[in-house]
């Protein structure tokens, strides 16, 4: 299509989607955005590391052809607006992108543009990996346990973005329906009574199939990657009908889709039962996945004993310990979970859960492993091919133009972009190019002042660092 601001690179060519399969030519064309306050220093770094590992890894064979799109502050000033529309369709148009960090303006307009983006283009995976670099400072005895990859849906839940201010037109409107239609639940708004215009409201909305393609990205990532395990994370214990069912819609999609590759944590309870005494009842199996069997009423024992036998039917293809080598899927609530990845991170692997939580769970891990200034993110929809990676922090202004900050954010998520495309051996060379410049201590202020014997380097030089470590 034509772009105005936009000019697309001659000899590039997009890539595209065939059949369900991305097409990535030796040429594509990438569209980015610098970003804001830092963002300009730290793709200047950035993309001297990609060139230089692509280059490095396919002798010329393979060239990104970069296009500049604009957004944020850099957008308004050239036009007056913070997400230009043609900026959408460039990322729409040439598949997979990459961008700094976003100024969200505040008190009107977009509420977030890395929350515009994810929702224009439906990409419903905010897929965040956390793993230490030995050397990298951390507030933890033993970060080097920490290797998670987090599925965080990305469309849904309170990021939809239904929430209304207190005395608005919208929240007096939703207050007063629940007031006439649903008198028993407005009784729960505390203070709804004469004091209902000053109460904020907001929507949180969960649905099965947002929470079924989320669960069907995150067993095929785990599948393919030889991961140990998948928890689905909630809140299902309060929440029962939003984050309830978004852990009961994963387990039904993920028996109903890959049932020859997977195992439940219950179901490898009661089949290592089985297989540890062939001769067991299924009575004796109940009570002994379930301790407060006999405590029970009736119906809930027969509901036991319904999923007993249902999943001893499972023991041809599952018993005799088959299922120790399926992908384990599981689920913990959310609350817990953020205690159990510090005092036990070793136990989750692949984490699939609502967007709230993950938000918590991303930005807490990445402290582990040293901050959020090397965590990085990609915003997917592994339907259309679509993908957005970006820095994960923010535009930290003060610092913008004094070439100081760590470019890691952008750096490692665009790693993840090359491992993407499929070209895994400029995604590995920068890991180890990245590890190498950790391991000689020379880094950027944020970790030189936490590390004894290091060498503060700039951020320019600290993508130096990593180019001649390649």
């Amino acid at each position: 299509m034509a772009y105005k601001l936009v000019t697309v690179p001659p000899d590039g060519a997009p890539i595209t989607m065939q059949n369900g399969a991305m097409q990535v030519p030796d040429n594509p064309i990438i569209p980015f955005i610098r970003g804001d306050g830092t963002g300009p220093d730290i793709w200047a770094a950035s993309v001297r590391v990609f060139d230089a590992a692509v280059d490095k890894c396919y002798g010329g064979k393979r060239k990104i052809h970069w296009m500049e799109v604009y957004a944020g502050e850099d957008a308004f000033r050239r036009i007056g607006d913070w997400l230009p529309q043609e900026t959408v369709d460039a990322f729409n148009e040439f598949k997979v992108g990459i961008k700094g960090p976003l100024t969200t303006p505040v008190g009107k307009g977009i509420r977030s543009l890395n929350v515009a983006l994810r929702q224009l283009l439906d990409l419903y995976v905010c897929l965040r990996p956390v793993k230490y670099f030995a050397g990298v400072p951390s507030p933890v005895k033993h970060p080097e346990k920490v290797e998670m990859v987090i599925f965080r849906e990305n469309t849904e839940d309170i990021y939809a973005g239904i929430d209304f201010e207190a005395g608005s037109e919208n929240a007096m409107k939703l207050l007063s329906f629940l007031k006439t239609e649903m008198p028993k639940e407005f009784k729960k708004v505390r203070f709804g009574g004469e004091a209902m215009d000053q109460v904020g409201i907001g929507i949180k909305p969960i649905s099965k199939p947002g929470t079924e393609r989320l669960t069907r990205a995150a067993v095929q990532y785990a599948l393919h990657f030889n991961r140990r395990s998948l928890t689905f994370v909630h809140k299902g214990n309060i929440m029962k009908f939003t984050s309830g069912a978004f852990r009961d819609w994963g387990y039904d999609l993920a028996k109903r889709e890959f049932r020859g590759q997977i195992v439940t944590q219950r179901e490898s309870w009661i089949i290592g039962n089985q297989d540890q005494n062939p001769g067991l009842s299924v009575e004796a199996n109940a009570r002994a996945v379930d301790p407060g069997y006999d405590m029970m009423t009736e119906g809930q024992q027969a509901e036991i004993r319904a999923e007993i036998e249902a999943t001893l039917r499972l023991m041809p293809t599952h018993g005799g310990g088959q299922w120790k080598k399926m992908l384990m899927v599981k689920d913990s609530i959310a609350d817990i979970t953020l205690q159990q990845v510090l005092t036990r991170p070793d136990e989750f692997d692949v984490i699939a859960t609502p967007n709230l939580n993950g938000d918590y769970l991303s930005d807490a891990l990445a402290a582990q492993v040293g901050g959020i200034g090397i965590a990085p993110g990609g915003n997917i929809n592994y339907v259309t091919g679509h993908a957005v990676f970006e820095a994960t922090h923010g535009t930290a202004p003060k610092y913008a133009n004094l070439d100081r900050v760590n470019p890691g954010s952008v750096i490692l998520s665009g790693e993840m972009m090359l491992r993407y495309m499929g070209w895994v051996e400029a995604a590995d060379a920068i890991i180890a190019g990245l590890e190498k410049a950790i391991a000689q201590k020379t880094v950027t202020y944020d970790f030189a002042r936490l590390m004894e014997g290091a060498k503060e380097v700039k951020c320019s030089e600290f993508g130096t660092a990593i180019i001649g470590n390649l």
